[in-house]
């Protein structure tokens, strides 16, 4: 959307139109989910809720264009999602198991593990970066920030998100390259 398409729908949802905030929502949400269940799989939703819980509160205090908003909801997501790992490492839960009629249902481990394996083995090899590193990637690859947006994020500069970035991706090659070598093996 162009900048004068981005200030008017941004000034018909503060003005209340409920139309013109889903089409910011729509624009940037499923960025925001990947990028939060990235950090935090069981807290992503609820990070995400209370991510655009406050994008409406602040929504009149916000300034800048469709580049600082997508930067500053995602700056938002980050925050809930660090206060909720935070909150969960200090009062640690153990999950109610899912009943039907009574009965415990046992999930069907091979389903599981085929629908997770693949993105359980890429947050696996991110994870193993340094955590700039890995915040870099997850922005720019799975969120489809820019490398100005990340910066924003990440109180970075443009710069440091594109060195990041090109040292992150050069190191997740090199370790596919060194998995790839010992299955040859």
């Amino acid at each position: 959307m162009d900048e004068a398409g981005f200030d008017a729908i941004l000034a018909r949802t503060r003005a209340g139109d409920a139309q013109s905030f889903a089409v910011l929502y729509t624009a940037i949400h499923p960025g925001l989910l990947r990028f939060l269940r990235s950090q935090d799989p069981s807290g992503a939703e609820d990070a995400a809720s209370e991510t655009w819980l406050d994008v409406a509160r602040g929504l009149d205090g916000f300034t800048g264009g469709e580049s600082e908003f997508r930067a500053w909801v995602f700056t938002i997501g980050r925050h809930k999602v660090i206060d909720q790992v935070r909150v969960e490492m200090r009062r640690p839960t153990v999950p109610w198991p899912e009943t039907e009629q009574g009965r415990l249902l046992a999930p069907d481990a091979a389903d599981i593990f085929e629908r997770a394996d693949g993105t359980r083995a890429a947050l696996a090899l991110v994870a193993r970066l340094s955590p700039d590193q890995a915040d870099v990637i997850l922005l720019r690859v799975l969120a489809g920030l820019s490398n100005d947006e990340a910066a924003a994020v990440l109180g970075k500069t443009s710069g440091a998100v594109r060195v990041l970035a090109h040292r992150g991706l050069r190191r997740l090659g090199a370790m596919l390259a060194q998995q790839a070598t010992r299955e040859q093996v």
